[in-house]
């Protein structure tokens, strides 16, 4: 299909900047540019330090289409930009790749403001993945920098990058929950809160915390314009930024994650699968892998260190690990990230409650589910997590996982019995007779009526069956 016969359609998380809109056509990814936003952009493409940066792969390939080619878009300008593997979300993402992301944000803006350019946003959301390497996607964000004008992305780098790097680092919580609950991250005055008496000497707090949301108490009477005026007056000056964003590059580098004591971060040598169980399993998934060529993605489900998800990527262009505990997805990103890998981006995501849609109408961040067609997925020891440690009826689980691929994918998945160790100490928890129709029997009943089955395998324990099969065979 070509562009010039292409349905176009809108981007449902790109309407918030007037000066330039991302939209689709068929499998390519355009942004639309106003009159303004043209001219920045001619400027943008003829600075050293943006060619430099598009060539490193540290901003996503972007060039001019030719407006022949094309159904009349009511832009001046319209880019091409590369189509990133799969988009994610900041509140999916371990303690170390939101710093990598903002370290990555910082860098860009350091590097634009000695040539005369700088970042009018600073939202994490500009930012995502080629499997464990961020990439800045907002070109559209790249304005003249002004002198007497702070960054303007300031605030959103804030609550969006700072803050839950901050709550991580100083208090160890887990930040994962208060970006999915705004779409605008954490406001200055719920920090305030959280960091008050000897907390406000903390690496960062003062200046980016409490001097921050005095000032902007200070000014919300105040126009943009009279604040600017009140910076140029006061000798605010392009230096001066530039010194800023290098403080702020410092701190974020300087912040840890807290380390906790998670059962799941040592769960290869915890989990009691026998040596014989292992080789076994693994052989059982490379085979299933094989078959289904070279997927264009693959969903390992409840991933833990990764194992299987490297396997996968031997085969896949692109696996999305997901799993639960966001130190086990910390450790994971860290040994991809230092391996160079860029086909596997792991996540940090509660199978039993994913990602929902959220902001303006519920589609400016798209759910897990709507971004999730797999060729292949993986639910390797997730099911009995889910019907019992979790209460999800088993006919509902398979319903989820058999959603997640696509028609003619196929479903490698594993099926821990009730006598299995694991499943017993679930069980032990919850009230007898709760759970009568958890059976290997039952469960291959509903499999057999979502899918084709076309192999399946006892582990050497003996109490644990792995299945291959395909989506509405």
């Amino acid at each position: 299909m070509t562009t010039s016969n292409a349905r176009l359609r809108a981007e449902p998380g790109s309407f918030r900047d007037p000066a330039n809109r991302v939209f689709h056509a068929g499998d390519q990814v355009l942004r639309g540019l106003g009159r303004q936003a043209a001219a920045d952009w001619r400027a943008l493409s003829a600075a050293d330090f943006f060619t430099a940066l598009l060539a490193e792969g540290k901003v996503c390939g972007t060039t001019p289409v030719d407006p022949a080619t094309l159904p009349d878009t009511g832009w001046t300008t319209v880019l091409r930009h590369e189509r990133i593997p799969f988009v994610s979300h900041p509140y999916e993402w371990s303690f170390t790749m939101l710093q990598d992301a903002a370290l990555l944000h910082l860098e860009i803006l350091r590097r634009a403001l000695p040539a005369g350019f700088t970042l009018k946003d600073g939202s994490a959301y500009n930012l995502q993945w080629r499997g464990a390497g961020p990439v800045f996607i907002d070109v559209g964000s790249f304005e003249p920098a002004r002198d007497g004008e702070p960054w303007a992305g300031y605030r959103q780098f804030c609550q969006t990058l700072l803050y839950p790097l901050l709550l991580q680092a100083h208090l160890g919580l887990d930040f994962q929950p208060w970006l999915r609950a705004r779409v605008d991250g954490i406001e200055p005055d719920q920090m305030r809160r959280l960091f008050g008496g000897t907390r406000r000497l903390l690496p960062g707090v003062l200046t980016h915390v409490h001097l921050h949301g005095a000032m902007q108490a200070r000014n919300a009477r105040s126009s943009t314009a009279d604040v600017r005026a009140q910076l140029r007056a006061a000798g605010y000056s392009r230096d001066l930024a530039l010194a800023t964003v290098r403080g702020i590059e410092k701190l974020v580098r300087r912040l840890d994650r807290r380390a906790d004591g998670s059962h799941w971060v040592d769960y290869q040598r915890t989990c009691g699968y026998t040596a014989q169980d292992r080789a076994e399993k693994e052989r059982f998934v490379e085979a299933a892998l094989a078959v289904a060529g070279t997927p264009r993605l693959v969903l390992d489900l409840g991933a833990n260190d990764g194992r299987y998800a490297r396997i996968a990527a031997r085969h896949a262009a692109q696996v999305v690990a997901v799993e639960q505990d966001p130190a086990v997805v910390d450790t994971l990103y860290r040994a991809l990230r230092d391996a160079g890998e860029r086909r596997i981006l792991p996540l940090v995501m509660d199978l039993a409650d994913p990602s929902p849609g959220g902001g303006w109408r519920g589609v400016e961040r798209a759910s897990f589910a709507a971004r999730a067609r797999a060729d292949v997925v993986l639910a390797l020891a997730v099911v009995h997590h889910l019907a019992i440690g979790c209460n999800v009826p088993l006919p509902a689980v398979l319903d989820q996982l058999v959603a997640y691929a696509r028609p003619g994918g196929r479903l490698v998945v594993e099926f821990v019995h009730p006598e299995d160790a694991m499943a017993r100490r679930l069980l032990a928890n919850k009230p007898d007779g709760l759970f009568p129709r958890y059976r290997r029997e039952e469960f291959e009943r509903l499999l057999a009526a979502r899918c084709r089955i076309d192999r399946r395998a006892d582990l050497p324990s003996g109490t644990r069956t792995l299945y291959e099969a395909v989506v509405g065979g």
